[in-house]
């Protein structure tokens, strides 16, 4: 009665922790090649395919998925819905809670002067973004960004055009240069700069400002004519050592922010300075830096290593073809913040714990990624996909899941995903960083 009894109770647990019954032969044993009972059920392999894009027809965004959702009842934005498949229509592998990661920059608001605009990213209008901030500035040919200071770094990589920057260091020593479009510049906090759109182009230039903070705001920036309009005239005078009572009697009232002016000289040259220049140069010809080619796209890195006044940004400038993904990976320690140049992307943000959401984004999108969170960066769109990878650190790190595993004993990988000798044998010892469609596999 007894043996009875303990099969009896060993039947009804062993379901539950997933153990194979023993044999009612007393005399066998379990072979230690014997194929493991799965403790949960398998993942499910249904596609989670993009189900329409920014140019689908105005009728075609539903709330469904397979046998899931149902139709929008009462009023709905169809182009918001046009733009974000995968918020609208979930993939069925979207789990839990993730913090919105995507901002457009159309709706940040814009600062209209005469001479340009800008319009600012920070945690007033996108409050997942906590490490960095960003500003999108439009000079006219010839208009000047004030000579101006912040209490954080100042880090920009040009859309358009060609801007000149002057700066002067905390050593007295200057510095001058033209920026052409894909190139970068830095200024260390507090160091003091100007930016002038050349007359190269007749529509001046457009670059995008990123600064390690998340609560930057532009509105902060310390301006000359802003500190010089609230103190006493006679202090200046005195400052100066003039005493001619109309030396600065022309100081605007208020900032200037931005302003028109004659464009700049196209060999204009530092102002004779005894002090030297500055040693490490704030400008970094990145546009120049040939990217290094891979099975899906492309990539090429500016950090520290090669820009060595960038201490606290670095950048990736990806490329991924038609049907390709920047690999599953993540960065240890750093956070992303992602600006979409050309093409559609969408991005699935894991957040640890079951957390998981995907979103989707279009040229001049923001996204953001807290560091170690797993993600990819999928092309979705017709054609090529560029966007910028933007870390608040001196150096660029990423882990791939892909080497992670190949690197990682085969009994392990086997153990936790149940993979065969012939997939195992597939994953690449190297980083692949963006790969291919399927078709390219090999």
């Amino acid at each position: 009665m007894r043996n009875i009894l303990s099969l009896l109770f060993l039947t009804i647990l062993s379901p539950a922790y997933g153990a194979a019954l023993p044999s009612q032969d007393a005399t066998s044993t379990l072979s230690p090649a014997a194929e493991p009972t799965p403790t949960v059920p398998y993942a499910s392999t249904t596609p989670n395919a993009v189900l329409w894009g920014p140019a689908s027809s105005n009728s075609v965004p539903k709330p469904f998925r397979g046998k899931t959702g149902g139709s929008v009842l009462g009023p709905d934005n169809i182009p918001i819905d046009l733009q974000n498949p995968d918020l609208f229509a979930p993939p069925s592998t979207d789990n839990g809670d993730v913090p919105n990661s995507k901002w457009p920059f159309s709706m940040s608001h814009m600062r209209l002067q005469t001479g340009g605009w800008a319009r600012q990213q920070n945690t007033e209008m996108f409050p997942v973004a906590t490490s960095m901030a960003a500003v999108d500035m439009r000079l006219e040919a010839g208009a000047i960004r004030e000579l101006h200071w912040h209490s954080t770094a100042e880090w920009a990589y040009v859309l358009k055009g060609t801007t000149q920057v002057t700066s002067v260091d905390q050593d007295g020593r200057n510095f001058i240069a033209t920026v052409r479009p894909g190139d970068l510049w830095y200024f260390p906090p507090g160091i003091p700069h100007s930016l002038q759109a050349t007359n190269e182009s007749a529509e001046g230039s457009e670059f995008l400002l990123v600064f390690p903070d998340g609560a930057f705001s532009d509105d902060g920036t310390f301006l000359l004519t802003d500190w010089l309009a609230h103190v006493p005239a006679e202090v200046i005078r005195k400052n100066f050592g003039i005493t001619n009572s109309n030396a600065f009697s022309r100081i605007p009232s208020k900032q200037l922010y931005i302003f028109p002016a004659a464009p700049p000289a196209d060999d204009a040259e530092d102002v004779s300075d005894p002090q030297g220049t500055v040693p490490q140069p704030f400008f970094f010809p990145f546009s120049q830096v040939a990217p290094t080619k891979l099975e899906g796209g492309s990539v090429k890195i500016a950090d520290s290593t090669i820009f060595d006044v960038a201490t606290k940004i670095a950048v990736a400038e990806v490329e991924v073809e038609v049907g390709g993904m920047r690999e599953m990976h993540w960065h240890p320690t750093q956070d992303e913040w992602t600006f979409v140049l050309e093409g559609e992307a969408r991005i699935t943000i894991f957040a640890a714990n079951s957390n998981a959401r995907t979103f989707n984004f279009q040229a001049g999108d923001i996204g953001f990624i807290p560091a170690s969170y797993g993600h990819y960066v999928e092309n979705t769109g017709i054609g090529t996909l560029k966007y910028l990878e933007v870390f608040n650190s001196d150096r660029f790190q990423d882990i791939s899941l892909n080497q992670w595993l190949a690197l990682t004993p085969p009994a392990l990988v086997k153990a936790h995903l149940g993979l065969d000798d012939e997939t195992i044998a597939l994953l690449k010892k190297v980083k692949p960083t963006v790969v291919g469609p399927p078709s390219s596999f090999k």
